[in-house]
């Protein structure tokens, strides 16, 4: 082999070494370039302006008060989803981040819906209360209305020396529908707002 002969195996040599190398590089540009980023849902709640402020907090009965729930899709395809409304005092359980799984709460209203990849649904959802009454130390909330729709929850809260109230919240969980098991499953986010509930 003449010296011209192992520059040729040499540059051979070095180009298949660098294009090994190159490999996991090269595959994350592409899978950026072509989109294949982190896939993921958000779920929002915007208070009655259409801002992330001015939640209701101090209310009472017979008052009606307005949120947006939204729901953006970044899984790379459309979606289908499921948020359920549900409500609970400062004892009940929330969903449990750390086991993905949801509160054990009776759902009160649910809405459905197709998100494409990159857009966004976006619902307003009014509330109200009935029945509202103070027990000794402690507030008990018979009704709660939806979009209209009454439902029975009959709860008590504690009064909370702390915090100064009676503190209900009313939060939300994202479900997303699963091909394989052809059932929603709960997709480990939820949002919600804190309540203090007044008996006037």
């Amino acid at each position: 082999m003449n010296l011209d002969e192992y520059r040729t195996v040499f540059v051979a040599g070095s180009l298949v070494l660098m294009l090994i190398a190159a490999t996991p590089t090269v595959s994350l540009i592409m899978v950026v370039s072509s989109g294949g980023g982190e896939r993921f849902s958000e779920l929002w709640l915007l208070g009655p302006n259409h801002l992330a402020e001015d939640y209701p907090f101090n209310v009472s009965v017979n008052e009606l008060y307005r949120v947006f729930a939204g729901v953006g899709n970044h899984l790379g395809g459309s979606s289908y989803y499921l948020v359920y409304a549900k409500f609970r005092n400062q004892t009940q359980p929330l969903p449990d981040v750390m086991a993905s799984e949801p509160s054990s709460l009776p759902t009160l209203y649910e809405f459905r819906f197709f998100v494409a990849d990159g857009e966004t649904w976006e619902s307003l959802l009014t509330f109200a209360f009935q029945n509202v009454s103070l027990q000794g130390n402690s507030v008990f909330v018979s009704n709660v209305s939806i979009n209209d729709v009454t439902f029975s929850v009959n709860s008590y809260s504690m009064w909370d020396s702390e915090n100064q109230g009676f503190y209900y919240q009313l939060f939300f969980e994202l479900w997303l529908y699963d091909i394989t098991s052809r059932s929603f499953q709960y997709h480990n986010r939820f949002v919600g707002i804190w309540l203090n509930m007044t008996s006037s």
